[in-house]
């Protein structure tokens, strides 16, 4: 059986952005992911888009794959807040808050391109595609068994990490529940393109039937994340592209222009699920493990980001101090550096000089760092599909003053345009552009 510092379960771009960060570091590390990621089956990188906070660009920067992707990413240079029916609305511009960019629109297929392109030639030892059938979580250790086609391999590792999704198998593996919410509401998700190229506005549109978000691509177009009842969903998949885009005109106006075609459209159901703890014994829970969203506001993977800028400098840290203490006490030439082999090898000394990635108080420390962060943005999120799903009269009527008084309140603008760092704690040194540790 091998064994390994640190098993990543999960290889979307949240498992594969926390694998590439501890590939700084001396940990060995083993990703098992399901599908390929080239794959038209995988469903981390099909044709959605994700919207990408500026903290989650400089992670991808010191993770050395932000120049890929922002080849193929659209800046977000402004952004338009509007309440179908109402007069009530909110700009924000990017220069006016002293940035190029509030974020960037990329497709989940070029981040993924982007991050297991880097994850090849990382000596990170990749499982794939590789499908978890069991695993069994001891006192010291944890226990996987990948099933390869008709092989089943077993693994060991210090630390298991969920970055499994939402369904999360280690989650419950890890004796960990999940409290989940149905909104009773499906993201309808497609491309469209209009009669003038976009100018880098993001619109967020609440209309009767849900969020309406009208985002930027890289090409001119725009894709459209929309919330809608399951029946309503159901009935925009089988309209004809004309009634479709027909519909989306009537629903969203004509601040981007008219809707000329529209691509390939899909759906996708919607419910918050938050798990009743990070951490468990010898488990980890990133990502949407340990909390899916909605899509209002664009802010689940940029949260889930942070989970994984955050855990990998925990783990840096907490291993590069107990390396140190260790070499003092004992003259360590391999923990030193002095004459230590390269690669793995190295790994196996600092493991056995006394760090363990999957100790209470390491663990501890991570799920403390990340709690108000996780708490804020989960409410945020939560708050505003309540808020502007509230079809009463003098509710709308306040949330029609409140978006106007937004948009004449410079501090309040500047406050939203830094939700990209979080919402409390310490920003993660990744997403601050420093190295890890």
């Amino acid at each position: 059986m091998e064994s390994f510092d640190v098993a990543v379960v999960g290889g979307g771009m949240v498992g594969a952005s926390f694998a590439l960060a501890l590939a700084q570091t001396r940990l060995r590390i083993a990703l098992a992911e399901s599908v390929a990621p080239a794959s038209s089956a995988q469903p981390s990188f099909d044709d959605r888009t994700t919207a990408l906070g500026n903290a989650s660009r400089r992670i991808f920067q010191a993770l050395g794959v932000w120049d890929r992707i922002e080849r193929g990413a659209a800046a977000i240079r402004a952004i338009h807040v509007s309440d179908a029916g109402r007069f009530g609305f909110a700009r924000l511009d990017a220069r006016e808050q002293g940035v190029e960019a509030f974020g960037y629109v990329a497709a989940n297929r070029v981040i993924g391109a982007a991050l297991w392109e880097r994850l090849a030639a990382s000596g990170i030892a990749l499982r794939v595609p590789a499908r978890l059938e069991g695993i069994e979580i001891g006192a010291d250790h944890v226990e996987l068994a990948l099933q390869h086609g008709p092989r089943v391999e077993r693994i060991s590792a210090r630390l298991v990490v969920a970055a499994d999704g939402a369904e999360s198998r280690v989650r419950r593996a890890a004796g960990i529940d999940a409290r989940v919410k149905d909104y009773d509401q499906v993201a309808l998700v497609a491309n469209v393109a209009t009669d003038r190229p976009h100018d880098g506005t993001a619109f967020e549109r609440f209309t009767p039937s849900g969020p309406l978000a009208v985002l930027p691509v890289h090409d001119g177009s725009y894709t459209v994340v929309w919330a809608r009842s399951p029946s309503q969903a159901e009935e925009a998949l089988r309209l004809e592209e004309r009634a479709f885009l027909q519909q989306l005109q009537q629903h969203f106006g004509w601040r981007a222009g008219r809707f000329m075609r529209a691509g390939r459209r899909a759906a996708y159901p919607l419910q918050l699920s938050r798990a009743a703890a990070v951490v468990g014994s010898r488990a980890v829970l990133i990502g949407n493990a340990a909390q899916a969203l909605h899509p209002v506001a664009g802010q689940g993977f940029n949260l889930g980001l942070r989970d994984a800028a955050v855990l990998a400098e925990v783990l840096a840290g907490a291993g590069a101090g107990t390396a140190a203490r260790d070499g003092a006490t004992h003259g360590d030439a391999a923990t030193h550096g002095h004459g230590a082999p390269s690669g793995h090898a190295a790994t196996h000394a600092h493991a056995a000089d006394g760090f363990d990635p999957g100790a209470a108080e390491v663990l501890r420390r991570f799920a403390e760092e990340r709690a108000a962060d996780r708490r804020g943005v989960v409410g945020f999120t939560d708050g505003l599909v309540r808020l502007f799903g509230d079809s009463r009269g003098p509710i709308g009527a306040a949330r029609n003053l409140g978006l106007l008084l937004f948009d004449l309140t410079p501090p309040a603008k500047s406050a939203l345009a830094r939700i990209s760092i979080g919402f409390g704690g310490r920003t993660p040194r990744l997403a601050r552009g420093l190295p890890l540790a």
